[in-house]
């Protein structure tokens, strides 16, 4: 049991540091944004490069932050059902969702984005606009880097339900405000 909780607490703050430095990458795209707007309507002139610099950090926000919010619980989620179901249920509804849906979700961007990154490293991909950033094929390797940091925060969701399923309780303890095999893990870490 204490492997489990220490895998799961590696692989969020593994999402939980990517978060933070994308959020350092989002102010870093609204000061180009700004730089860009203000050389376009102060200076009457453009640069291409700026502007695909705010792209690239767009797409690195997304896509890296897709772990990050799922570790945050800030995904869109419909929770007609889930919002009333108990711990227990809950557990049960992330550890099938992430075998179902999301495991092969990312197995799938995984696979499916590998030879569309490969293609474009072979030939070290540039952009298709003059004066535009040479590394598009760095900003195509996040597809697959998407899957795998997606995969690791499921993983350590699915980790997290695995370990509320497997407490042990009676229905006289179920009252304590503390599952008991969490409550064992932490002392066992102490």
């Amino acid at each position: 049991m204490l492997f489990l909780m220490r895998g799961a607490r590696a692989l969020e703050s593994l999402s939980s540091r990517t978060g933070h430095l994308l959020a350092w990458f989002t102010w870093a795209m609204v000061l180009l944004q700004s730089c860009v707007v203000a050389l376009r309507h102060l200076f009457d002139s453009g640069s291409i490069a700026l502007q695909e610099s705010v792209i690239y950090l767009h797409g690195a926000a997304f896509m890296l932050g897709l772990a990050y919010a799922l570790q945050t619980d800030a995904h869109v989620r419909v929770d007609v059902f889930y919002r009333r179901m108990g711990p227990k249920s809950k557990a049960w509804v992330n550890a099938v969702g992430f075998l179902l849906f999301l495991l092969p979700l990312c197995t799938f961007m995984l696979l499916g984005s590998w030879h569309f990154v490969l293609n474009s490293w072979s030939v070290l991909e540039e952009s298709a606009n003059a004066g535009g950033l040479p590394g598009v094929f760095l900003l195509k390797s996040l597809i697959p880097l998407a899957a795998i940091t997606l995969g690791l925060a499921g993983s350590a969701q699915f980790l997290r339900a695995l370990l509320q399923l497997m407490e042990v309780s009676s229905p006289a303890s179920e009252a304590v405000a503390k599952p008991h095999l969490l409550k064992q893990v932490e002392e066992a870490e102490a």
